[in-house]
């Protein structure tokens, strides 16, 4: 049997490479094909202070969307609240208490919005 974890993994010539494909990491392949995530078809909005010393953000979670895809509504939906916001391992986080408008324009957007948490 043919041990899986024998392949390179850096170059100092080429950087990062990805042990699935062997390509560089700016160039894989794999990371593409991955699939949209699973979900329940609701999308969750979530205000969050935790780790964040008081200051509050919205969390929206549960779009059946690609990394581009989120990339691309979270960026409209911070426009649309006017605020700055980010997008970390498939969680749009907005800052601020933007719950009202996130639900008014997502519902635009054909989702199922459900406010979750306190």
């Amino acid at each position: 049997m043919k041990n899986k974890n024998t392949g390179l993994v850096y170059s100092t010539e080429s950087g990062r490479i990805c042990p699935a494909c062997n390509n560089q990491t700016v160039k894989c392949v794999c990371q593409k094909l991955q699939s949209v995530p699973k979900s329940d078809g609701i999308v969750r909005l979530i205000r969050e202070t935790k780790g964040r010393k008081g200051k509050g953000v919205t969390l929206i979670t549960g779009l059946p969307l690609d990394h581009e895809g989120l990339k691309k509504i979270a960026t409209s939906l911070k426009q649309k609240c006017g605020s700055g916001g980010s997008l970390k391992n498939g969680v749009i986080e907005i800052q601020g208490d933007h719950r009202e408008v996130l639900e008014n324009e997502l519902s635009k957007l054909g989702y199922k919005v459900k406010r979750a948490g306190g």
